[in-house]
């Protein structure tokens, strides 16, 4: 089951900063640095980060997590999580799913480019690499993108 988070409940906030300690530390390990943004975050920085949160519950236990702000037409996703203890179940794909429910034109997303299990859900789901960034030395970042309707706008989104 799919819901919204309420990163004001105690309770949900760290049940959420916990599972992502864990899934981020694999990411460390794929991608080949400990630089990732989420792992230094402090459970007071992850509440107040203003994206909204849709978390996978499984028997009563939190089992993935996607969060995304919307700005205009697009949707970019920030995290996608999922507690190593849950992967190759199919909850990312889910999660993926849930954020299509809202009207957006487009969706975004980036990962580290040695993140092959990521790279490889988002080229599955129909997400177009658009660029990869060096974004600092030895770090190595996958931009995709993809177009869920046409521009309804005078002008194409940039």
């Amino acid at each position: 089951m799919i819901v919204r988070l309420d990163l004001q409940d105690e309770q949900t906030v760290q049940k959420l900063w916990n599972m992502q300690q864990r899934a981020y530390r694999i990411e460390a390990e794929l991608i080949g640095t400990e630089d990732i943004p989420p792992l230094k975050e402090s459970v007071e920085q992850l509440r107040i980060c203003g994206e909204t949160f849709y978390g996978y519950i499984e028997e009563g236990e939190m089992a993935g997590a996607v969060s995304f702000l919307i700005e205009g037409e697009t949707l970019d996703i920030h995290r996608m999580i999922v507690d190593p203890v849950h992967f190759r179940k199919g909850i990312a794909s889910q999660l993926l799913a849930s954020v299509h429910e809202h009207d957006c034109s487009k969706l975004v997303v980036a990962t580290g480019s040695m993140n092959e299990p990521a790279v490889r859900l988002y080229e599955r789901h129909g997400f177009t690499l658009t660029v990869q960034k060096e974004v600092k030395p030895g770090l190595r970042l996958s931009f995709f993108e993809k177009t869920l309707r046409p521009w309804k706008g005078e002008s194409p989104p940039r």
